[in-house]
């Protein structure tokens, strides 16, 4: 039962990931070669790997982390949010990294959504490829799915049927939680990050997202939404 779920430990997260580099002419012949190569079964025959390449930020490998933000319920029952965001993303997730030598955070549970496909391996490879250890949280290798207590909100609303795809927005929706009208949506954040170089107004979705997160999570357990506040310490 999620209701057992002591919510303190609960840490609320979401990502924004763009392709490594602006545009195709920015990437190395290597580079080119091996984007052509993975997507080539993914991509329609009339789809050149070039035209595909915007959709780079969905795949770790060719992709960069430029904003996670997270959140955490307060006894006062608001959400406190922080995010951890820049053009760096090493520092950034160094920086990310260090909260997990705070003692409240030793048992975290975290919580996405799409999270076991998406931002937890996600963020787990890019400590990689950058050169670090993921954070305690992130290393998953061994375990049995049973011994990993994260919490995927998508995944709670399939109830085992594995055909079950639903966006946090709809699921927002259903569950009558207000969400502020965004001009933006996720397919649009490289063409905001690279064109437009607005990284700030990114890392506003990205919050908007984590408290929509947590509150979806307060309607599966049938409590009260929670408001939000700035600054998690």
């Amino acid at each position: 039962m999620i209701q057992s779920i002591p919510l303190e430990r609960v840490l609320f997260l979401d990502i924004e990931t763009v392709p490594q580099a602006g545009s195709w002419d920015d990437l190395s012949e290597t580079d080119q070669y091996l984007w052509d190569k993975k997507t080539k079964f993914q991509r329609k025959e009339d789809v050149s790997a070039e035209e595909f390449y915007d959709r780079a930020g969905i795949m770790a490998e060719f992709g960069k982390i430029i904003c996670i933000t997270i959140g955490m319920v307060e006894k006062n029952e608001t959400l406190k949010i922080k995010s951890f965001s820049g053009h760096d993303e090493k520092k950034m997730l160094q920086e990310f990294g260090e909260i997990f030598n705070s003692p409240r955070l030793y048992n975290v549970i975290l919580c996405a959504h799409n999270g076991k496909e998406f931002d937890f391996p996600w963020i787990a490879r890019r400590y990689l490829i950058n050169g670090m250890q993921p954070p305690a949280p992130f290393q998953m290798f061994g375990k049995k799915p049973w011994e990993v207590p994260h919490i995927d909100t998508m995944e709670l609303w399939k109830f085992g049927d594995y055909k079950s795809f639903v966006s946090l927005e709809l699921l927002a929706h259903v569950f009558g939680i207000p969400t502020p009208k965004d001009d933006i949506d996720g397919s649009m954040v490289s063409s905001i990050y690279y064109i437009e170089k607005d990284l700030q107004r990114i890392v506003d979705y990205c919050e908007k997202d984590v408290l929509t997160l947590a509150n979806v999570f307060r309607r599966m357990r049938q409590e009260d939404l929670l408001k939000r506040n700035i600054n998690l310490d």
